[in-house]
Protein backbone atom coordinates (compact mmCIF):
# COMPACT_ATOMS: atom_id res chain seq x y z
CA UNK A 1 0.00 0.00 0.00
CA UNK A 2 3.17 2.50 0.66
CA UNK A 3 5.20 3.56 -1.82
CA UNK A 4 8.55 5.47 -1.34
CA UNK A 5 7.72 9.20 -1.81
CA UNK A 6 10.72 12.18 -2.24
CA UNK A 7 10.43 14.97 0.70
CA UNK A 8 12.11 17.49 0.59
CA UNK A 9 15.45 18.21 3.18
CA UNK A 10 14.54 21.46 4.94
CA UNK A 11 17.28 24.29 5.40
CA UNK A 12 15.25 25.68 8.44
CA UNK A 13 17.23 24.78 11.83
CA UNK A 14 18.16 20.87 13.07
CA UNK A 15 16.89 17.98 12.06
CA UNK A 16 14.77 16.93 14.79
CA UNK A 17 12.64 13.04 15.61
CA UNK A 18 10.26 12.63 17.33
CA UNK A 19 9.16 9.16 18.11
CA UNK A 20 5.62 8.70 20.41
CA UNK A 21 3.54 5.23 21.14
CA UNK A 22 -0.39 5.44 21.68
CA UNK A 23 -3.46 2.90 21.08
CA UNK A 24 -5.81 3.17 18.07
CA UNK A 25 -9.86 3.81 19.03
CA UNK A 26 -11.82 2.04 16.96
CA UNK A 27 -9.12 0.48 14.71
CA UNK A 28 -10.48 0.19 11.15
CA UNK A 29 -8.46 -0.46 7.98
CA UNK A 30 -10.78 2.31 6.37
CA UNK A 31 -9.24 4.33 9.59
CA UNK A 32 -5.51 3.60 8.51
CA UNK A 33 -6.07 4.98 5.44
CA UNK A 34 -7.37 7.88 5.98
CA UNK A 35 -4.57 8.02 8.79
CA UNK A 36 -2.12 7.26 5.96
CA UNK A 37 -3.61 9.65 3.12
CA UNK A 38 -3.54 13.15 5.30
CA UNK A 39 -0.34 12.17 6.74
CA UNK A 40 1.41 11.67 3.33
CA UNK A 41 -0.33 14.62 2.28
CA UNK A 42 0.40 17.08 5.32
CA UNK A 43 4.40 15.88 5.85
CA UNK A 44 5.26 16.40 2.16
CA UNK A 45 3.65 19.85 2.49
CA UNK A 46 6.06 20.10 5.28
CA UNK A 47 9.42 18.41 4.75
CA UNK A 48 8.67 15.31 7.24
CA UNK A 49 9.38 12.19 6.83
CA UNK A 50 8.91 9.04 8.80
CA UNK A 51 7.31 5.69 9.47
CA UNK A 52 3.94 4.44 11.22
CA UNK A 53 4.29 0.82 12.77
CA UNK A 54 0.44 -0.07 13.16
CA UNK A 55 -1.51 -2.58 14.14
CA UNK A 56 -4.87 -3.00 16.30
CA UNK A 57 -3.82 -2.31 19.58
CA UNK A 58 -0.91 -0.46 18.85
CA UNK A 59 0.69 3.20 16.62
CA UNK A 60 4.70 3.71 17.18
CA UNK A 61 5.40 6.79 14.77
CA UNK A 62 8.59 8.15 14.27
CA UNK A 63 8.30 11.77 12.76
CA UNK A 64 11.85 13.36 11.25
CA UNK A 65 11.71 16.77 9.94
CA UNK A 66 12.03 20.80 10.88
CA UNK A 67 11.70 21.15 14.66
CA UNK A 68 8.55 23.86 14.49
CA UNK A 69 6.93 21.45 11.87
CA UNK A 70 7.49 17.86 13.67
CA UNK A 71 6.62 19.77 16.89
CA UNK A 72 2.92 21.52 15.04
CA UNK A 73 2.65 17.80 13.91
CA UNK A 74 2.41 16.21 17.10
CA UNK A 75 0.27 18.68 18.76
CA UNK A 76 -2.14 17.74 15.67
CA UNK A 77 -1.93 14.08 17.08
CA UNK A 78 -2.27 15.19 20.76
CA UNK A 79 -5.69 16.78 19.54
CA UNK A 80 -6.70 13.50 17.50
CA UNK A 81 -9.80 11.44 18.82
CA UNK A 82 -8.29 8.26 17.86
CA UNK A 83 -5.05 8.26 19.33
CA UNK A 84 -6.07 7.16 22.85
CA UNK A 85 -2.64 7.36 25.82
CA UNK A 86 -0.47 9.23 23.66
CA UNK A 87 3.13 8.97 24.72
CA UNK A 88 6.02 10.55 23.88
CA UNK A 89 8.86 8.26 24.15
CA UNK A 90 11.85 10.55 22.46
CA UNK A 91 12.59 14.00 20.59
CA UNK A 92 15.43 15.35 20.08
CA UNK A 93 18.17 16.48 16.70
CA UNK A 94 19.39 13.88 14.18
CA UNK A 95 22.39 13.70 11.98
CA UNK A 96 20.08 12.36 9.16
CA UNK A 97 16.82 11.02 8.35
CA UNK A 98 16.40 7.04 9.00
CA UNK A 99 13.69 7.68 6.18
CA UNK A 100 14.48 9.92 3.42
CA UNK A 101 12.12 9.02 0.82
CA UNK A 102 9.02 7.97 2.84
CA UNK A 103 6.27 10.85 3.68
CA UNK A 104 4.85 8.08 5.75
CA UNK A 105 5.97 4.35 5.36
CA UNK A 106 3.37 1.93 6.70
CA UNK A 107 4.60 -0.87 8.33
CA UNK A 108 2.85 -3.62 10.47
CA UNK A 109 4.30 -4.49 13.78
CA UNK A 110 6.10 -7.89 13.77
CA UNK A 111 6.77 -10.44 15.94
CA UNK A 112 10.09 -9.47 17.19
CA UNK A 113 7.92 -6.38 18.34
CA UNK A 114 5.77 -6.26 21.64
CA UNK A 115 3.00 -9.07 22.13
CA UNK A 116 -0.43 -7.85 22.34
CA UNK A 117 -0.39 -8.71 26.06
CA UNK A 118 2.92 -6.77 26.68
CA UNK A 119 1.40 -4.04 25.28
CA UNK A 120 -1.98 -4.00 27.52
CA UNK A 121 0.77 -4.74 30.03
CA UNK A 122 1.91 -1.08 29.55
CA UNK A 123 5.26 -2.29 27.50
CA UNK A 124 4.61 1.30 25.23
CA UNK A 125 5.10 3.43 28.70
CA UNK A 126 8.14 1.67 29.87
CA UNK A 127 10.08 1.39 26.43
CA UNK A 128 12.93 3.73 26.65
CA UNK A 129 14.16 5.76 24.08
CA UNK A 130 16.94 3.19 22.63
CA UNK A 131 14.73 0.48 22.29
CA UNK A 132 12.29 2.59 20.34
CA UNK A 133 14.42 4.41 18.09
CA UNK A 134 15.82 0.65 17.71
CA UNK A 135 13.28 -0.58 16.34
CA UNK A 136 12.76 2.36 13.38
CA UNK A 137 16.44 1.64 12.66
CA UNK A 138 15.92 -2.10 12.04
CA UNK A 139 12.70 -1.50 10.24
CA UNK A 140 14.65 1.14 7.86
CA UNK A 141 17.12 -1.80 6.95
CA UNK A 142 14.27 -3.78 6.24
CA UNK A 143 13.12 -1.02 3.58
CA UNK A 144 16.88 -1.15 2.27
CA UNK A 145 17.13 2.64 3.09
Amino acid sequence: MSAPLSAPVSAAGPLTQLIYASRPFGFSGDMLDDILMAARRNNRRDGLTGALVCRADLFLQLLEGPREKVTATFGRILRDDRHMEVGLIWVGDAPARLFPDWDMLDDPARSWMWSREAVRDGAMGRASAAEARAVFQRVAGEVGL
